[in-house]
């Protein structure tokens, strides 16, 4: 087993070294490769994503990514390198589950996943800008291909996890070119699985249940931008992006990563909640590699260090654990 871990910016270089502790406990044959990505890297060569990195990632074929530090305006030869290592390594399906763990913030009962298309829509970086710069435009594209991939991808996991519901997210009732593409077709391949419900939502209808009720919901199927902001909404019932995991998924190619960005108030202080990351590698135990009991005992040692409140300063709002410390709790538990 190989795993190519790029830490990139900020609290990442203090919460993925404290997961490959967790894995290397119960894989203590994992092969960790290490290369450089993300703002940092940006200012130092130039490249957010140098190409030595995209090889060995490809190479490694499951990724641990950190976070990284994105400017909100233009940077010239800047783009977001998760963004770009995702496409570079074709993984179409962006899972984000929200479960209710033991903290005080997060809601009993709250269990989803959305599953997001990872590849295209608004996401494939086609902007302009005319007029001297006054007016903007970006190009949402939605194929039938991408389509079909994410939905099989959507009703495999209910059947797997045995889910009942997928909910098609969209807003076809103003984008039926595109949105009601994506509509149409995820209809279409949910004929495929007549033992799973289906239904269907409005993106802003959407929202609004997912902070109404979020226990509503089994699994979100939507397309690259409703998912990147209902996830995020979702995670808020699961105790905050501190805890939240995420997996990208290809064909055979995986790219583990926190939710949670750089966090550099913080960084350096060795406080950051490292509770998403070692999730996020779990997740790559279970959906990579198909070891699903070292995964569950992540899971298992998670909760039960939690329950006990066992908490970084992020879910207590006061002195709590150090990230090493946190790890440390979730190693002996493994035991």
């Amino acid at each position: 087993m190989k795993l190519c871990v790029i830490e990139g910016d900020g609290i990442g270089r203090e919460v993925v070294p404290a997961a490959i502790r967790v894995l290397r406990r119960l894989i203590p044959e994992l092969e960790v490769v290490t290369a450089e990505a993300g703002w940092e890297t940006f200012q130092a060569t130039g490249n957010a994503l140098p190409a030595e990195t995209v090889s060995t990632a490809l190479s490694a074929k499951a990724v641990l990514f950190g976070a990284c530090s994105s400017p909100s305006y233009p940077v010239p030869g800047y783009s977001s390198p998760i963004v770009k290592l995702r496409r570079s390594m074709e993984t179409y399906a962006n899972l984000r589950p929200t479960r209710y763990l033991p903290v005080p913030t997060a809601r009993p009962g709250v269990d989803l996943v959305v599953v997001r298309e990872n590849t295209e829509d608004l996401y494939v970086g086609d902007e302009q800008t005319e007029d001297a710069g006054d007016t903007g435009t970006a190009t949402k594209r939605i194929t039938r291909y991408a389509t079909e991939r994410i939905a099989h991808t959507a009703f495999r996991l209910a059947r797997t996890e045995g889910r009942r519901c997928v909910t098609i997210v969209h807003k076809g009732n103003v984008l039926p070119q595109t949105d009601g593409l994506f509509r149409r077709v995820a209809y279409e391949v949910a004929k495929e699985y007549p033992d799973i419900e289906t239904d269907e939502l409005l993106v802003d209808t959407a929202a609004y249940w997912m902070v109404k009720e979020p226990t509503r919901f089994d699994i979100v199927l939507t397309p690259n931008l409703y998912g990147d902001i209902l996830s995020d909404m979702a995670a808020a019932w699961g105790g905050g992006l501190g805890l939240a995991p995420a997996l990208n998924l290809g064909e055979e190619v995986a790219v583990a990563e926190p939710v949670h960005g750089s966090a550099p108030d913080i960084a350096g202080q060795g406080i950051a909640n490292p509770t998403a990351v070692i999730l996020s590698a779990a997740m790559l135990l279970r959906h990579h590699w198909r070891l699903p009991a070292p995964a569950d005992k992540i899971d298992a040692a998670v909760n039960a260090a939690l329950s006990e409140g066992d908490y970084t300063a992020d879910i207590l709002g006061v002195n709590g654990m150090s990230t090493a410390d946190f790890a440390d709790l979730i190693c002996d538990k493994l035991e």
